[in-house]
């Protein structure tokens, strides 16, 4: 079994007739397949790293039989700059490189020995792949480690992740 499915971001809400529910409106979307309730959660980029995160979580998934979510976070910009007098809005960009992801995973030899489904969002990485483990009552979260300036500035997302998840973080070097 293979397959991905391309889900709003979390923060976003779902439309739903306020006349019939008037709590309805409010909700978030909560959808997820069931055959993947205590799977194994990675973040993927197409990155060396989230590629050996990947590779790991594979296996993981293997040994315990359980089904493989791939999360791939794609970027929100803001839409102004914030000149101290509002907050800045955040836009949802198209990100066409989750479908770029998408095929060359369904393409990929290495995938067909668990089922898996790539799932999209928009936000924070961190947050969002703990939403997404919470989500399916995930396992595990493996993430691959940042190398580099970026990751010594602000933090890297897998010690971050690490420090606020609620399920065990699996950090592959």
């Amino acid at each position: 079994m293979a397959g991905h499915e391309f889900s709003e971001p979390a923060d976003r809400k779902r439309v739903a007739d306020s006349t019939v529910d008037p709590l309805a409106a409010e909700q978030p979307r909560h959808s997820c397949d069931p055959a993947f309730r205590h799977g194994v959660v990675v973040g993927f980029d197409g990155s060396t790293s989230s590629e050996r995160a990947l590779a790991y979580a594979i296996g993981m998934a293997r040994r315990s039989g359980s089904g493989l979510i791939i999360v791939h976070v794609a970027n929100r910009l803001p839409t102004t700059v914030w000149a101290g007098c509002e907050p800045p809005v955040f836009v949802d960009v198209p990100d066409h490189r989750t479908e770029v992801l998408g095929l060359e995973l369904a393409c990929a030899d290495y995938l067909a020995e668990v089922p898996w489904i790539l799932v999209e969002r928009g936000g924070d990485i961190c947050h969002e792949l703990e939403e997404v483990g919470r989500e399916y009552s995930a396992d595990a979260i493996v993430v691959g480690s940042t190398h580099g300036i970026v990751g010594r500035i602000f933090g890297s997302v897998a010690g971050r992740l690490a420090r606020r998840a609620q399920r065990p973080v699996v950090v592959i070097p």
